[in-house]
């Protein structure tokens, strides 16, 4: 679960513009939503850019989808890479990175 959950882990945490799940997103969609972001964005776990699709996935996933799979233990490879480096790789993507912006176990600077 922690390596199927970096990509996420990565793209999220720097969330801007939150979009909120509605009432009727059942967990089934959210867990199709999870693994579409998860496999569009994990080439930026390696240091690369966020591809037009991985962007496209950050831009639709909702936050109530993702943020609860942020643990401690998945939280840990964000320190790795820097929140930092991922904010700046989302707001690549044309997002704004909101200040102390909280997911699962990420707070932004």
């Amino acid at each position: 679960m922690v390596r199927s959950m970096r990509g996420a882990v990565v793209v999220v945490c720097g969330w801007g513009n939150v979009q909120m799940a509605s009432a009727d997103t059942s967990p089934s969609q959210c867990k199709e939503e999870r693994n579409l972001l998860v496999n569009a964005c994990r080439p930026v776990i390696y240091g690369c850019s966020p591809s037009t699709d991985c962007c496209q996935r950050v831009r639709v996933s909702h936050v109530e989808c993702v943020c609860p799979y942020v643990t401690p233990k998945t939280a840990s490879i964000i320190g790795v890479i820097g929140v930092d480096n991922v904010v700046k790789k989302i707001e690549g993507c044309g997002r704004t990175v909101p200040r102390k912006f909280k997911c699962g176990s990420i707070t932004t600077p």
